[in-house]
């Protein structure tokens, strides 16, 4: 302010610099954080990931015990085969904290998008598409497209709570988007996810967006 010979006393351009110098060193330290959690392997030596993978089962089947650890129960889910550790190579333990933070916040909402994802005609891999929806929430966040959307939402320091909130964004509205498009088979994967992700990037671009869902959680 001094270089520039902004005067003090304009307090509002002050309190407006520090928000902003606050929002783009916390977008910094927002993708440190989120890489540093993909970064880590699911290891189901680690009792707290095979708590929170437990946790996931019994928010999304409460009626349904898990008969074991390995289970083919795990495909009712979504996950690809007996052991859901596999699934989670790619995008580390935040695939499987994105997961849950859905499951958790917005259980009803993940409950029916389950529901929906063993449509006889139209269905998907609820949990593997999650984690996919993981990637390209990370991606986005990586090349600094949720920039915009970020500085709208917070006036200061970007949590993860944020990241994880667009997350459950993407899951909400990839199920619209896909049951709207009615694509021919899962084969087709690919080609919808990608057709997807160009919709959001353009959401993206307007500097006044702020995607997210509402918490349906009484207090």
């Amino acid at each position: 302010m001094k270089e520039k010979k902004i005067e003090q006393k304009d307090t509002g351009f002050k309190r407006n610099l520090h928000i902003s110098l606050l929002q783009i060193s916390g977008y910094k330290k927002l993708y440190l954080n989120v890489e540093n959690l993909r970064k880590v392997p699911y290891d189901s030596e680690n009792e707290e990931h095979e708590e929170q993978l437990i946790e996931l089962w019994n928010l999304l089947m409460p009626h349904e015990n898990l008969k074991a650890r390995i289970s083919k129960q795990w495909c009712d889910i979504g996950f690809q085969g007996d052991d859901p550790k596999t699934d989670f190579r790619g995008m580390g333990l935040l695939g499987l904290v994105n997961l849950v933070y859905f499951s958790k916040h917005y259980t009803n909402e993940a409950r029916q998008i389950l529901s929906r994802s063993n449509h006889p005609k139209l269905g998907y891999s609820y949990a593997i598409v999650g984690i996919n929806l993981t990637e390209m929430a990370y991606s986005l966040l990586k090349n600094g497209a949720l920039k915009a959307h970020l500085y709208n939402m917070v006036s200061g320091l970007p949590q993860m709570e944020h990241f994880h909130q667009f997350y459950c964004y993407l899951v909400y509205e990839f199920d619209k988007f896909w049951f709207e498009e009615e694509p021919e088979s899962i084969m087709h994967f690919n080609q919808y996810r990608e057709k997807f992700h160009e919709k959001i990037k353009g959401l993206l671009l307007d500097y006044n967006v702020v995607l997210t869902l509402q918490d349906t959680k009484k207090p």
